[in-house]
C-alpha cells in the first residue's frame, strides 16, 4: 500500500484556505472548499453574481439542514415493505446575488479582464473573503471586496459586506441585490452518490413583500407541504447620491441601487438574510421571524456579527483544535476539517449531519451511521454538548423507527439507514434496510456518551427509550441454531460490497455489546431509578422477560471463526468466495461500484471499506492484539477503500498494530481528502465522515486513546514528520490536554476533578495544574524467554522423541531435518513428520501420535535438573528479578511449566503462556504478544529471546526488540544477537534495546 500524497492544491497555511488565482475548471471544487454553513443553513461557495460560464460547471447551492422534498419512489418491480418515498435535501432561495454593473458593463470573471482574484476561508474568524481587482473591456477598474459569514450565533442569519472601489475613473455603478426563489436541484450523471434531481420545480413560491431596503419570499415544497420564508434587508454606505428602486417579480424579490462613484472611494452594501421554515416556527409567523432576524442584523452591523463570529469559534477551538507541529499539510487539513464539521452538523436536536454536510447534493442530502460511528465522537470529546443533540436527533425519529420494525414484521425499533425526516428512503435495501448494524451504531455513540458524560437526565428522558427499543428488534431478529447459537442472518455490514450474509461479524458483534449494555442498563435502572423504570416499563410495554432475553441472546451470540486461519470471516460464507483479482483490475475501474454489477462483486472477498477491521476498534477491549493483527493483516489487502470511510479505520488499526509508515499513509488520505481532491468528487460536496475520521486517526490512532467502561487509556505514538501534537479531551466534567513530543507525553488538567488515565497501561492521576510527564522511549520492564536453546537445551529429547515415534511410523528423521521442527509446536511439528510419508491420519490419530510422543519427551526430561540450565541464566533471571523487570516464558512447549519446575526456576516467572490456548504458533507473533498481555506490558516495553528463525519473527511481528541466541543465521534474523547465553547479562540487553529504540 503507497500511496504519495497528491500535490497540493492550495497553499499551506494553517488557518486558511486560500484560491490564489481564479480557474474556471475547478470552479465546481471551489464552491464546495469555499462552502459557508453554520449547521441549519449552507451556502456553497458561489460568486455573488452569478454564474456565467460553461454549463455543468456550477452548482448554486442554498441548502437548509432537515428541510427537503420528497417523491414516491418508482421502482420497475416492488414488493413488500420498500422505502414508499424518497427524501431530498433542498436547494431552496438564492439569497448570496449581487450583481454589479461598470458603467453599463455587467461585472463577472468571463467579461473583462480579472487582474486578480483571490478568495480565503479564513477558519479562525469564519469568514469568507473574496477580493479581485478587475478591468472592463472599455478599460475601467475597479476593486471588489466581499466578506461572507453564516452566523454561528444567530442560526437563521447569513450576512455579506460588499465593497466596490472606482479605480481609474468617475462614473456610473449600479448593485442590485436578490433573492431568487426560481431554484432547483442539481442534475445527476447516474453516479448514486451525487444526488437526485426532481422532475420540475417543487419550491413553489406563494408570497414576495418588498420594502424600501428589503424583502422576502414565502414558499412551499409540493408534496411535504414545508413552508420557508426567506428575507433580505440591507444597508448602502456611500458619500455619493443614491437612487433606490424596489422590484418584485413572480419568485423573486430585487432592490437596485444607482449611484456616480468617484475614483478612490468606496461603496459599501451590507445584505442581511435570513431563512426560516415551519419546521421550527408556525406557518403564520413565518415572515415575520424572517424579516424580524434581518432586522437585527442588520441593526447589530456586520462588524458585530462578524465580531461574535470571531468570539464562538474562539471558543469552539479551545477545545477542538489539534496542533501539530512538523506537518503545515497536515495542520491545514486537520482544521479545515474540523471547521467543515461545525458548518455542517444540526444543533438543534432535530436535524443531523449528512455524508456531505450542507456543501452539496450528493447521496440527497441524507444523514446515515457515519454520524454516530465517526463525527459524534468528535463531538463528544470536545463540544459534548453537540453530541447530545445529535443523539436527541435520533429520539425524535424514534416513533419512526418503531414504525419500520413492525413493517419488517420485527418487535422494537429499527432507524432507517438513510433519512432525514425519520422515514427509510433507501431504495436498495441489500445496501439499505439490511445494514441492519445502524440500530448497534446509535447504541454505541449512546454508551461512550454516557461514559463520558454521566448524563443521567438524559439517559431516563431519551436514552433508555432508545436503548431498550432497539434491544428487542435484536431479539427478534436473531435466531437460535443448532451448532451454532444465536444468528443474525440475511444482514449486511459496513461492507456494502459484500450483502445479504448470515453473522456478518460485525453486526453480531455490535449487537452482542447492544445487548449487554441494555440488559445491565435494565438492571441498574430498575434498582437505581425503580420510578422512571415502572414508567418507561409501562409505555413501551417491557416485561422483566424480554430482559432476560436480551442476556441469553448476548451470551449465545455466534461469531464466526476460523481456526485454520485464527481469523474472524466477515461472515458465514466471506472465505468461501474467490479473492477479488486485484492485480488485473486497472485503476480506473475503482471504485468497483461504478464499473460492475453488484452480483459480480458480491461473490467475491472484495471489500468498499472497512468491516471486521471497523469491530476491532469499537469493541477493541474484546480482541488481543494478536487477533487484531491476524485479522488486519487478512482484510487489509482486500479493502479498495472505495469508500471515504475506511482509511481512518485502518489508519488507527496500523498505529494500534506498530505499522508506522501504514498508518501515516491512511491517515494523510483522510485528513487531505477534500483539500487535496483525492477522490475527485470534492465537486459533489465534502465527507464528512472522512474529516472526523481525520481527527479519530490522531487521537484514537496516533495517541491511542481508548475508553473502556468509563476510563481513559492513552498508548501515545508520534509519526516521524511531527515533533509534537496536542488536543484537548472533555471527559467526565473534566478537560485534559493531551501533549505528546518524541520525548514525552504530558499530560495537564485544565478544569474539573482529578483524574485518573491510563499510559501505556499504568495509572496515572492528575490533578488541576500539575502536569504529569511520561518519557514517550520504551523501557526496558519485561523479559520474555522461549525455552529450548534459551534457557536449558532440551532439543537433544525432543529430537530423540521425535526420532523414535518417526521410526515407528517408517519415516526418516535425522538431525539435519529436525532443525526444520525449531520453534514449531507440538502439532505443527507431527504435521511436517506425517507429511514425508503416502498414508493420511485423521485428527483423533494425530492426537494419539503427539500424545506417544509427549510420553517419550517426559520419560527422558524426568532427570533434569538445575544444572542443565544454559550457562548465565541462572545469574540473568536473578539480575532481572532484583532490577523489578517481570519475566515471562513463551515456549511453544506444553510441557515448559514442568520443565522450569525441575530447573527449580519456575518463581522467577511472573507468567508462562499456556500454548494450547492460542491461535497460532510461531512464527506468529501471538505468544509473545500474550506473554506482554499477561505481564501488564505493552509490547515496546519488552524484548524477546529465541534461538529460532521462527520465533525471532515472532518476536520481531510482536513489536518487540529480538535477541537472537546460537548460530549466525538466527542472530543475523534478530535485532541484537550472541552466540552463547553467557553472554546475555542484564547491562547488556539495557544497552542495545536503549540504543535500539534511540535510533
Amino acid at each position: 500500500m503507497s500511496n504519495p500524497r497528491p500535490r497540493a492544491i492550495y497553499p499551506f497555511d494553517e488557518w486558511k484556505v486560500v484560491e490564489e488565482t481564479y480557474q474556471t475548471e475547478h470552479h465546481l471544487r471551489n464552491e464546495t472548499i469555499f462552502a459557508t454553513g453554520n449547521g441549519t443553513i449552507g451556502l456553497r461557495g458561489n460568486l455573488e453574481e452569478g454564474w456565467h460560464g460553461p454549463d455543468g460547471q456550477s452548482v448554486d447551492g442554498t441548502y437548509l439542514n432537515g428541510f427537503y422534498e420528497s417523491e414516491p419512489i418508482i421502482y420497475g418491480e416492488g414488493a413488500y415493505g420498500y422505502a414508499k418515498n424518497s427524501q431530498t435535501l433542498l436547494n431552496v432561495t438564492d439569497g448570496k446575488r449581487i450583481r454589479l454593473w461598470v458603467e453599463g458593463e455587467p461585472f463577472h470573471l468571463f467579461h473583462g479582464r480579472i487582474q486578480n482574484h483571490k478568495r480565503t476561508l479564513d477558519l479562525k474568524r469564519g469568514l469568507l473573503i473574496r477580493e479581485a481587482t478587475w478591468e472592463s473591456p472599455r478599460g475601467h477598474q475597479i476593486r471588489l471586496l466581499s466578506q461572507r459569514l453564516v452566523s454561528f450565533t444567530r442560526r437563521h442569519v447569513v450576512a455579506i459586506h460588499y465593497t466596490v472601489e472606482a479605480l481609474n475613473f468617475d462614473g456610473h455603478l449600479r448593485l442590485e441585490s436578490s433573492l431568487e426563489g426560481e431554484v432547483s436541484n442539481q442534475i445527476t450523471g447516474g453516479d448514486p452518490r451525487t444526488g437526485s434531481a426532481f422532475a420540475g420545480p417543487v419550491l413553489n413560491t406563494e408570497e414576495v413583500l418588498l420594502t424600501p431596503t428589503g424583502g422576502a419570499l414565502q414558499q412551499r415544497t409540493t408534496h411535504t407541504g414545508f413552508t420557508l420564508a426567506s428575507a433580505m434587508d440591507h444597508q448602502m454606505e456611500t458619500t455619493a447620491k443614491v437612487e433606490v428602486d424596489s422590484i418584485r417579480e413572480k419568485d423573486r424579490a430585487l432592490i437596485r441601487w444607482d449611484l456616480q462613484a468617484k475614483k478612490g472611494q468606496s461603496v459599501h452594501l451590507t445584505k442581511t438574510l435570513s431563512y426560516v421554515t415551519s419546521k421550527d416556527t408556525p406557518e403564520e409567523r413565518l415572515l415575520k421571524a424572517a424579516t424580524a432576524e434581518v432586522k437585527s442584523a442588520l441593526d447589530a452591523g456586520f462588524d458585530k456579527l462578524a465580531a461574535e463570529q470571531r468570539r464562538f469559534l474562539d471558543q469552539y477551538w479551545e477545545h477542538s483544535d489539534i496542533r501539530i507541529e512538523g506537518d503545515p499539510a497536515l495542520q491545514q487539513g486537520v482544521r479545515f476539517n474540523a471547521f467543515h464539521l461545525l458548518q455542517s452538523t444540526g444543533r438543534d436536536g432535530k436535524t443531523n449531519i449528512s455524508a456531505k454536510g450542507l456543501t452539496g447534493e450528493g447521496y440527497e442530502g441524507h444523514y446515515f451511521w457515519d454520524t454516530e460511528t465517526y463525527i459524534l465522537p468528535t463531538f463528544l470529546y470536545s463540544h459534548p454538548t453537540i453530541a447530545r443533540k445529535l443523539l436527541e436527533y435520533r429520539y425524535h425519529i424514534l416513533d419512526y423507527a418503531r414504525e419500520r420494525a413492525r413493517e419488517l414484521s420485527h418487535r422494537g425499533a429499527l432507524y432507517p439507514w438513510r433519512t432525514i425526516g425519520g422515514e427509510e428512503t433507501s431504495a436498495y435495501y441489500p445496501a439499505g434496510t439490511a445494514q441492519y448494524h445502524i440500530n448497534a451504531d446509535i447504541i454505541h455513540a449512546l454508551k461512550r456518551y454516557m461514559n463520558a458524560t454521566r448524563d443521567q437526565s438524559f439517559f431516563l428522558e431519551c436514552g433508555a427509550e432508545m436503548l431498550f427499543e432497539t434491544a428487542r428488534f435484536w431479539a427478534d431478529l436473531g435466531d437460535w441454531i443448532p451448532g451454532k447459537g444465536f444468528c443474525l442472518n440475511s444482514v449486511t455490514g459496513p461492507d456494502e460490497y459484500t450483502a445479504i450474509v448470515n453473522n456478518n461479524a460485525y453486526t453480531n458483534l455490535m449487537a452482542q455489546d447492544h445487548l449487554v449494555y441494555a440488559y445491565t442498563s435494565a438492571q441498574h435502572m430498575r434498582q437505581e431509578h425503580p420510578d422512571a423504570w415502572t414508567a418507561l416499563a409501562d409505555k413501551i410495554g417491557l416485561t422483566d422477560g424480554e430482559v432476560a432475553e436480551w442476556k441469553q441472546a448476548s451470551d449465545g451470540m455466534y461469531i464466526p471463526y476460523d481456526p485454520e486461519r485464527g481469523i474472524i470471516p466477515q461472515d458465514d460464507s466471506f472465505l468461501e468466495k474467490a479473492v477479488w483479482n486485484f492485480e488485473d483490475t486497472p485503476p480506473d475501474r475503482y471504485p468497483l461500484l461504478l464499473h460492475y454489477h453488484p452480483l459480480v462483486i458480491y461473490r467475491h472477498q472484495v471489500l468498499k471499506q472497512a468491516d471486521l477491521v471497523l469491530a476491532l476498534f469499537l469493541q477493541s477491549h474484546q480482541f488481543s492484539l494478536a487477533e487484531k493483527k491476524r485479522n488486519y493483516d487478512y482484510y487489509e489487502p482486500l479493502t479498495t477503500h472505495d469508500s471515504s470511510l475506511s482509511p481512518c479505520t485502518h489508519s488507527i488499526l496500523a498505529a494500534e498494530l506498530g505499522y508506522r509508515e501504514e498508518a501515516y499513509e491512511y491517515f494523510m488520505r483522510t485528513a487531505r481528502m477534500d483539500l487535496d481532491d483525492y477522490n475527485q468528487n470534492v465537486k459533489d460536496g465534502v465527507h464528512t465522515a472522512s474529516m472526523a475520521g481525520a481527527w479519530l486517526s490522531i487521537v484514537n490512532g496516533f495517541a491511542g486513546m481508548r475508553e473502556e467502561e468509563g476510563r481513559l487509556r492513552f498508548q501515545p505514538m508520534i509519526p516521524d514528520a511531527w515533533n509534537r501534537y496536542r488536543f484537548r479531551i472533555r471527559f467526565q466534567g473534566r478537560s485534559l490536554e493531551v501533549d505528546i513530543s518524541r520525548e514525552k507525553t504530558t499530560y495537564t488538567l485544565l478544569e474539573g476533578e482529578p483524574l485518573t488515565v491510563f499510559h501505556q497501561g499504568r495509572p496515572v492521576e492528575v490533578k488541576t495544574g500539575l502536569p504529569v510527564e511520561r518519557a514517550m522511549k520504551p523501557e526496558l520492564e519485561g523479559v520474555i524467554f522461549d525455552l529450548d536453546g534459551v534457557i536449558t537445551d532440551t532439543a537433544e529429547y525432543h529430537y530423540r522423541a521425535w526420532k523414535r515415534l518417526a521410526e515407528e511410523l517408517g519415516l526418516p528423521l535425522d538431525r539435519e531435518w529436525n532443525e526444520k521442527l525449531k520453534g514449531l509446536s507440538r502439532m505443527d511439528s507431527l504435521e511436517r513428520i506425517l507429511a514425508q510419508g503416502s498414508r493420511s491420519y485423521s485428527d483423533e490419530e494425530k492426537q494419539i501420535l503427539a500424545a506417544k510422543k509427549n510420553e517419550y519427551y517426559r520419560a527422558m526430561i524426568a532427570d533434569l535438573s538445575p544444572r542443565d540450565l544454559l550457562p548465565g541464566i541462572g545469574e540473568l533471571l536473578q539480575e532481572l528479578k532484583q532490577a523489578g523487570i517481570r519475566i515471562g516464558l513463551a515456549s511453544a512447549s506444553k510441557n515448559a511449566p514442568a520443565v522450569v519446575k525441575r530447573l527449580e526456576i519456575a518463581d522467577a516467572f511472573d507468567t508462562i503462556v499456556d500454548p494450547a490456548r492460542l491461535a497460532k504458533g510461531k512464527p506468529d507473533p501471538e505468544i509473545f504478544l500474550k506473554a506482554a498481555e499477561q505481564l501488564g506490558l505493552p509490547p515496546a516495553h519488552c524484548l524477546g529471546i529465541e534461538d529460532a528463525k521462527a520465533g525471532i519473527q515472532a518476536i520481531r511481528q510482536a513489536q518487540m526488540f529480538a535477541v537472537g541466541v546460537g548460530d549466525e543465521s538466527v542472530i543475523m534474523e534478530a535485532d541484537w544477537g550472541v552466540p552463547d547465553t553467557l553472554e546475555l547479562t542484564l547491562a547488556a540487553l539495557r544497552q542495545q534495546f536503549d540504543q535500539f529504540h534511540r535510533n
